[in-house]
């Protein structure tokens, strides 16, 4: 979709809408795949809170890392961890791709399992590998990855969604990444007035039209609108994904609203958190969603141009276990 087509005017209600200046130190993260729970870093928070300590225990001898480290691919090896004649090892990821050769010595591997080793990493306990990041846990070396699935403090993916931007960091590191290289708008400000013109509305590809970043309540929030192709129509979304855990998102709530000549769409609900892929939160429909003949309609005129204008509020909830909606506006 050709974004010179677009005009987009944004006013944030009284608030200021001035650039962000963030007085964040910006940190990118390493992704070397030489074991980053043994990283020195000083540990911080991936949801952008107060930096958190580090485990008390000790990380395991050095040479027992060594000695589960796959020299093919230098990842920790897990069962069937496999063995050459000569006693040398390797993940069964490699052992294909070695063509059933040792790496080390070049004889045939065979199908020897090394079971002392495997019994080696049943009695570790591991710190995650982003302890460097903040997270105190410690697991047992089979459950240290299920746990690293999930972990609180891994990194975030970067949210825009009109390229395949690859950037990964903590919100911090983020929020200066969608500024400074995606030259997304920032906002400050709980409530928001966006006007989406375009001269021809037949023309719809499966692209972002817009993405805005809102700081309020401490927090950021990414507010998308985009146009894209269900069924043999065009529709129109809006939705909000908050830069933080699923958890945290919970915690507030967002209305949308649209309409013109005497008719109004509304839209209340969570945020997602970005965590969930921008396209997997499009492709649940969970946003307000705008078929084309609305919008035309909405738009006014001779229904050839498309203008809408929409509002809406984030606020926080005050007691969100207990089911009740109480706003919390912002001041």
């Amino acid at each position: 979709m050709d974004l010179d087509s677009i005009e987009c005017v944004s006013s944030s209600d009284g608030l200021d809408e001035d650039e962000i200046h963030l007085h964040h130190t910006l940190h990118s993260y390493s992704h070397s795949h030489h074991h980053p729970e043994l990283s020195a870093t000083k540990p911080r928070n991936g949801n952008n809170n107060s930096a958190v300590a580090g485990p008390t225990a000790t990380a395991p001898a050095t040479s027992v890392h060594e000695l589960l480290e796959c020299p093919v691919c230098t990842n920790s090896m897990y069962p069937p961890i496999h063995q050459c004649h000569n006693g040398h090892t390797l993940c069964s990821t490699c052992k294909t791709r070695v063509h059933n050769r040792c790496p080390t010595c070049r004889q045939e591997l065979g199908d020897i399992r090394c079971l002392a080793l495997e019994k080696v990493a049943e009695s570790l306990e591991l710190p995650c590998r982003y302890y460097s990041l903040g997270c105190p846990e410690i697991f047992p070396y089979y459950s240290k990855l299920k746990h690293e699935a999930l972990c609180n403090f891994r990194p975030y993916n970067c949210p825009y969604a009109g390229s395949e931007c690859s950037a990964v960091g903590d919100i911090p590191f983020l929020v200066s990444h969608l500024r400074d290289d995606h030259k997304v708008d920032m906002h400050t400000g709980c409530t928001f007035n966006h006007r989406y013109v375009k001269s021809n509305p037949r023309e719809v590809e499966n692209a972002t039209w817009m993405l805005t970043v809102f700081h309020c309540f401490g927090q950021y929030f990414c507010l998308h609108f985009e146009a894209f192709q269900l069924g043999m129509a065009p529709v129109y979304m809006a939705f909000l994904r908050f830069m933080g855990d699923e958890n945290e998102a919970r915690t507030y709530s967002y209305s949308l609203e649209v309409g013109g000549y005497g008719r109004k769409l509304i839209w209340e609900g969570t945020p997602r958190s970005i965590r969930d892929s921008h396209r997997k939160v499009r492709d649940s429909h969970d946003g307000l969603m705008i078929q084309r003949n609305m919008a035309l309609f909405f738009s006014g005129g001779d229904r050839k141009e498309l203008k809408l204008r929409v509002t809406g509020r984030i606020w926080k909830e005050q007691n969100p276990d207990a089911g009740v909606c109480i706003p919390n506006l912002c001041s």
